[in-house]
Formats: C-alpha cells, sequence, structure tokens
C-alpha cells in the first residue's frame, strides 16, 4: 500500500466520498491517515447541516462545502 495511493483505491472510498474529502482538503492516502476518522465525519455532516439551515432560512441552495469555515468554527467553539 503506497502513501501515493489515490483516494479511490482506498477499500469503501468511491468518487463521491473522494470528491467530498478533497473538498475539505483531504487529497491524498497520506492526508486521510492523519485524520481521526469521527472528526472528519463530523465536519462533512455539519457543513452538510449549515447548508440545509441556510437554505430553509434563505431559499438558496449552495453546496456543503461553501460552509465548511463555518463548521470548523462552530466545532471549535462546541468543543471548549
Amino acid at each position: 500500500m503506497g502513501m501515493n495511493q489515490s483516494l479511490t483505491e482506498l477499500p469503501n472510498i468511491g468518487k463521491a466520498i473522494a470528491s467530498d474529502l478533497e473538498k475539505i482538503g483531504i487529497v491524498s492516502h497520506s492526508d486521510l491517515e492523519k485524520c481521526e476518522p469521527l472528526a472528519v465525519f463530523n465536519e462533512l455532516k455539519t457543513d452538510t447541516l449549515l447548508s440545509v439551515r441556510h437554505y430553509f432560512e434563505t431559499g438558496e441552495s449552495l453546496p456543503w462545502w461553501e460552509f465548511t469555515e463555518q463548521g470548523k468554527k462552530n466545532l471549535k467553539n462546541n468543543s471548549k
């Protein structure tokens, strides 16, 4: 297993998950290996839910990754 292995070569990582990971800065096997799985999961779900809340409040549909920075701030504040 090489460190330069693409995300889609890893077990259970398809194109959609790889694309989601890349949008939050995880672009390689070594990037993902350094991450805490639950932290990555929480970042993705938080951003998704923030985008849904934005839609409810404004009627504007934006992709979840537009909310990554806000999600990181919320997670940091909630962990204090």
